[in-house]
């Protein structure tokens, strides 16, 4: 029986390495490989080594530990399984993940183990040298994560600086309408603030259209609202927030334009209430990192840019 655990304890690590392999490389079927590998490992080999375990020490006063230790194991690796496959509620999945073997299963160990006068405590040792060694590679996972994800923006951004320039290029349409007027009023303010962003950053417009990625802090939240906090108003981004429902509101009462007026809080990313109740404009600079913020702006900047160049002549 020992001999078949093992097997699959190597069988799964081989799996779980192959999707691992193929996932830092950018290969297909890298998903299925780590779904496949942590699934064999989470339902058919900790059962089966911790229940064969059981029976070899033949001391029923461990069940509770035997059982705590199985169910520490499904909810960290099906934490990270849900992490590394993007599935919905992954975020939550790791949250309960992390900790959980420190303030479910810590206790339970040191509890059980503490009846045993004949436990080593060497076992105690080394179980604390493993929390600790998954609480730094937890830290790397997480990490390595999110400079995934702020390099992954900043692709979005140089998209976007592409669309600007492209623009710009359209021939001029010289046009003095409410709308124009309202949309050359919000882009106003969004290049006050990415200058104000910048400046703080100690960076220029040109350097960051040129090589987005040289922020200092691009994970750092809030730091996007301190540079435009403005104290008069109630929260960093009411000046945009105000400009955008009323270029929405202008788009409803322009011929021609009652189709967009419908579309706009989707193409301009506007919500008169964001997550838990807060303006939609406030959470973008509040809640996300820097590089969000940034990149945020440099959307509504360039969606404002085409809106802008298609919009009818006036006679």
């Amino acid at each position: 029986m020992k001999q078949k655990i093992y097997i699959l304890g190597v069988i799964s690590a081989i799996i779980i390495s192959t999707g691992v392999i193929l996932k830092v490389e950018h290969w297909p079927m890298a998903q299925i490989f780590i779904a496949a590998g942590i699934l064999i490992l989470v339902l058919i080999f900790f059962p089966a080594a911790l229940i064969n375990s059981y029976k070899a020490e033949g001391n029923k006063q461990n069940r509770l530990l035997y059982i705590v230790t199985y169910i520490t194991c499904f909810v960290v690796f099906t934490g990270l399984l849900f992490k590394i496959q993007h599935w919905p509620y992954a975020g939550v999945a790791l949250s309960i993940a992390l900790p959980f073997p420190y303030i479910v299963f810590l206790p339970v160990f040191l509890i059980v183990t503490s009846k045993n006068k004949n436990f080593n405590i060497y076992n105690t040792v080394f179980v604390l040298i493993l929390l600790a060694l998954n609480s730094v590679f937890s830290a790397l996972f997480s990490l390595n994560v999110s400079k995934e994800t702020v390099d992954d923006s900043y692709n979005i951004s140089r998209d976007y600086s592409k669309a600007k320039v492209a623009v710009a290029q359209l021939p001029l349409i010289v046009n003095g309408s409410a709308v124009n007027l309202k949309i050359d009023g919000v882009l106003k303010i969004v290049n006050e603030y990415q200058d104000k962003i910048l400046k703080q950053e100690g960076l220029s417009r040109e350097q960051w259209n040129s090589n987005p990625g040289n922020l200092w802090r691009p994970e750092a939240r809030g730091v996007a609202a301190d540079a435009i906090l403005n104290p008069n108003g109630p929260f960093p981004g009411e000046e945009l927030k105000t400009a955008l429902k009323d270029l929405i509101l202008e788009f409803g009462k322009s011929p021609g334009y009652e189709s967009l007026a419908k579309a706009a809080p989707l193409i301009l990313d506007y919500s008169e209430d964001g997550y838990g109740g807060e303006p939609g404009t406030q959470n973008d600079f509040t809640l996300n990192p820097l590089s969000w913020a940034l990149i945020y702006l440099d959307g509504l900047e360039a969606n404002l840019l085409m809106i802008k160049a298609s919009a009818p002549a006036v006679n």
